[in-house]
């Protein structure tokens, strides 16, 4: 029976259902027969709500319908004077419907934004995520800024409240791109909006180079500081990308500390997600400390031998140090959800602007018209002595009959034909009733005391204000940018730009990653990971100093190779016979080897680099044949080369069993090539003998200036070429000098580096600096005679208020001066050849003094001269034969492909030349 009474059920839901020409298109039809049914209606409605009413905020005035109801609830109560927050979230509930939790929520963000709302309690604090006090402790106020540009209730488009007891704004009438001053976030359904906030001064600029027809750009600027990478910012719209980063400040080897964190990070969970990364062996610090009060600062320790420029990598790559933000800039234009870029944002706050400013002026000219008109019409009145003649009128009709009779013999309308010598008034709009009737209103006290020459004055103030109004009116545009203007010079004093925007350097975190394991092989079962020697396994052998976030490379004597991911215990194939960490960016480290062809039994020799390759995939560095194995094989870091002793089988032919191969004699190729031939013969055993040279010469290296740091990829200026024992020399602006090795791991502070160039021991330091004590001016020069690397050394005095003025290593130095001779005497200007002035001293020594009465200015007219040249050097992929020593017969080698530029002579052009000119049967080629 029950199954039944459901099948009913079912049948007569299933009748009820409209048919598809029961309803016109656009009708809501509430479905509740089926899921979809209601969610295409109840949930879409839902939705629609959502977005509209509560998370997204409107184009009009930047602001959340709970933000706008506050604003407009503080308006309500504005006295001047300071209200429990409580109270004022009491207020607002006559209009928001949603609870006292959330109110007061949209209350402290307004407040932390410190731009409309004056604030007096614990408000909490952005940078530390404390929270603000109850609202019964906390006072706020509706700021001077808030008074002047948001409201206006003549121009405000009023709605009933939800229960119709009340009226409120639909929206406020904001006469400044609020939406991207203050930034905003929201969450709606299946839609989020997140608006970055954007410096006061710069929107009030922006804003006038629209009004001015010029081109824009903007970008955010935190109330936390610190730095931001704006190269992906996209306009805010969708699919950009922001890089925040906090501000750290090297101290010593032992210290770092963090000036700023992040927006949407605090000093608490930047501090854990420090800590975090400790426990996990990312980073290796010895404590972390929060002395943050009236500014941010966040202590860094660190342990003894570890690095503060590795350390601070380390931050970026694995703390809330740096964060990325996704700007999705979604506001509601026309009732409906808009994605806007942020520079089209701006510029329709501006048109809106513009457009408030000329209704404005329109109401105001209104009013001046109607007071004009009134003092016009009481001045005839008074004068004329028209109330005079009310007196023996008996009904209210012949009255103002009487008055507006009188009035007419002294005023016409705009438009009414002239008299001849016409002298009335010209009146902007006809007399009514009820001008008539304020006459009558006109207390006999006042009309004794009238004073005509007032009147006039206060008549021709209001005729030159209606002028003003007139003429704004005209040149609108002009009076926008008067009003923007304005603004700037009233409230733009202290909202300076706080966020420095920066360009970032990649931090990878294999290249940051503490070496916090140890990587341990076992050769003969074919091992490796961090966890082996836990086994106590004696074929087990430690080799290097590793991260959990490295890959492993491992060649077996068959020739083969795999990369893979560092694990605990990983199996890549027995017989192993070279492990360690693998970089894929590493285009220094060269493998030697020479290897034996399983079919031929010919051994080869090659060089190569291991690029381009697929974790777990395996790879074969011989020719592939079966029985192949390698005879010798050594990885070498700056790509060295290396003389080895080949000794042949007793069994081997060959007369000579000994000899010396040098791979010097080999190019570097990659790991799929075949080689050289070394011999034909069985090898019995292959000895090093020899360390050779870097065959790649020095690195190259460049200083990026945009990000403060050294790179081998070609970013920035080139500073030369270096071997291993080459440094870097760094000239500070407060009178120091360091010499550090050339490591991309090193950051530079741009603000404190006054130069930087490859260091020669010959190179001069021209240096000029003013002493503080004795406020005399010294020139001085000298040679660098530390050796000590990766510390600063103080070249001028350390007095107070010494500092230095010029510092240069150019050749010939000179300087221009802005000196006065004498105490009375006239100003001059005067170059000076530092290196006629003064020969070269220690680096210690105080230098030679400027003999004037007052130094004004120095400044440095010769630069560093031209950067050191890039040498383009040949290479060669090696000889046809192979030289052996004493007498041993030379085998073939394949002939080298040419690589590369080669340095030829203008002799050996115009000869070569010259044979392509004479006829082929004289070349002796044979043909």
């Amino acid at each position: 029976m029950a199954d039944e009474a459901l099948e009913e059920a079912e049948a007569e839901a299933v009748e009820a259902q409209p048919e598809e020409g029961d309803f016109k298109p656009g009708e809501t039809i509430h479905d509740i027969s089926s899921i979809g049914g209601m969610y295409q209606n109840w949930f879409l409605d839902y939705a629609s709500y959502v977005i509209l009413e509560r998370a997204v905020p409107a184009i009009e005035d930047g602001l959340k319908p709970v933000q706008r109801r506050i604003l407009h609830a503080m308006k309500e109560m504005d006295d001047g004077r300071l209200n429990k927050v409580a109270n004022i979230i009491g207020q607002t509930m006559q209009y928001h419907p949603h609870g006292d939790a959330s109110i007061g929520d949209a209350i402290v963000n307004l407040g932390q934004k410190e731009l409309l709302i004056d604030k007096q309690g614990n408000w909490g604090d952005v940078r530390t995520g404390d929270g603000a006090a109850a609202p019964r402790y906390i006072e706020a106020r509706l700021s001077k800024f808030a008074l002047d540009v948001v409201f206006n209730p003549e121009t405000t488009e009023w709605q009933a409240s939800y229960d119709g007891r009340k009226r409120e704004p639909v929206t406020l009438p904001v006469k400044f791109p609020l939406l991207l001053a203050q930034g905003i976030e929201g969450i709606a359904v299946g839609l989020s909006t997140k608006i970055m906030p954007h410096n006061f001064r710069e929107l009030c600029r922006a804003s006038i180079d629209v009004l001015k027809g010029r081109d824009i750009i903007l970008y955010p600027d935190f109330p936390t500081g610190g730095l931001c990478d704006i190269s992906n910012y996209n306009n805010g719209v969708r699919g950009g990308k922001l890089r925040l980063r906090a501000t750290i400040e090297k101290v010593d080897k032992t210290m770092l500390i963090i000036r700023d964190v992040p927006y949407g990070t605090t000093t608490t969970g930047v501090m854990e997600s420090i800590v975090k990364a400790s426990e996990a062996n990312k980073i290796k610090i010895k404590k972390v400390v929060d002395n943050t009060a009236k500014d941010v600062e966040i202590q860094v320790h660190l342990p003894s031998g570890v690095s503060p420029d590795l350390t601070m990598d380390a931050l970026y790559a694995f703390t809330d140090c740096e964060i990325s933000i996704s700007p999705n800039t979604c506001v509601i234009i026309d009732e409906k959800p808009r994605f806007v870029a942020v520079e089209d944002m701006l510029r329709l706050s501006t048109q809106k602007t513009l457009r408030l400013l000329e209704r404005e002026l329109e109401i105001r000219q209104d009013e001046l018209q109607e007071r004009w008109h009134s003092a016009s019409l009481e001045k005839i009145f008074i004068e004329n002595r028209i109330y005079r003649k009310i007196e023996e009128c008996e009904t209210w009709e012949q009255i103002l009959e009487t008055i507006d009779a009188g009035l007419k013999k002294y005023v016409r309308i705009d438009g009414e034909r002239e008299r001849a010598n016409d002298t009335r008034i010209v009146l902007r709009r006809a007399i009514t009733e009820e001008d008539l009737t304020r006459l009558t209103e006109i207390r006999i006290k006042r009309i004794s005391k009238y004073d005509g020459f007032k009147a006039d004055e206060y008549i021709q103030k209001l005729e030159a204000e209606l002028e003003e109004v007139a003429d704004n009116l005209a040149n609108l545009t002009r009076y926008a940018i008067r009003y923007f203007e304005g603004l700037l010079k009233k409230y733009g004093d202290g909202k300076e730009r706080k966020t420095e925007l920066r360009t970032f350097d990649v931090v990878t975190a294999q290249k940051v990653a503490v070496a916090n394991q140890k990587l341990y092989v076992n050769y003969q079962d074919g091992f490796v990971g961090y966890g082996l020697k836990k086994g106590g396994d004696e074929n087990v052998k430690e080799v290097c100093a590793c991260s959990d976030l490295d890959d492993i490379i491992a060649i077996k004597r068959d020739g083969s190779f795999v990369v893979s991911k560092i694990a605990e215990k990983t199996f890549v194939g027995k017989d192993i016979l070279y492990a360690g960490v693998y970089n894929k960016n590493d285009d220094r480290l060269v493998y030697n080897m020479v290897y034996q062809d399983g079919p031929s039994g010919i051994s080869y020799a090659k060089r190569f680099l291991v690029t381009g390759i697929t974790r777990d995939k395996s790879y074969d560095l011989t020719k592939g044949g079966k029985g192949s194995k390698v005879l010798y094989l050594t990885a070498n870091p700056n790509s060295e080369s290396e003389t080895v002793a080949v000794e042949l089988s007793d069994k081997a032919p060959a007369r000579i069993k000994k000899f010396d191969f040098d791979f010097a004699e080999l190019a570097i190729k990659g790991k799929g090539s075949m080689g050289n031939i070394v011999t034909k013969q069985p090898v019995k055993k292959i000895l090093f003998k020899e360390r050779g040279d870097s065959t790649l010469g020095g690195r190259e290296v460049f200083f990026d200036e945009v990000v403060g740091r050294l790179n081998n990829s070609g970013h920035g200026r080139f500073l030369g070429t270096f071997d291993t024992e080459d440094t870097v020399l760094a000239v500070y602006k407060d009178g120091s000098y360091e010499l550090t090795a050339p490591d991309p791991t090193i950051h530079f502070n741009m603000r404190d580096l006054l130069l930087l160039r490859k260091f020669d021991e010959d190179v001069v330091i021209n240096a000029v600096y003013l002493e503080g004590e004795t406020k005399t001016h010294f020139v001085k020069r000298f040679r660098i005679e530390t050796s000590t690397q990766a510390k600063r050394f103080l070249f001028i005095p350390e007095t107070k208020g010494t500092h230095l003025l010029v510092a240069t290593c150019g050749v010939a130095p000179e300087i221009e001066l802005k000196v006065q001779k004498e105490k009375k005497g006239e100003k001059l200007t005067e170059r000076l050849h530092l290196h006629e002035f003064i020969d070269v001293k220690g680096w210690k020594a105080q230098g030679n003094k400027l003999n004037y009465f007052k130094v004004l200015s120095v400044e440095l007219l010769t630069d560093e001269g031209p950067e050191p040249e890039r040498k383009q050097q040949a290479r060669r992929k090696g000889p046809a034969t192979i030289p052996r020593p004493n007498g041993a017969a030379a085998e073939a080698a394949p002939l080298p492909e040419h690589e590369g530029p080669v340095d030829i002579s203008p002799e050996e052009v115009e000869r070569a030349q010259a044979l392509l000119r004479k006829p082929k049967s004289q070349l002796g080629l044979g043909f």
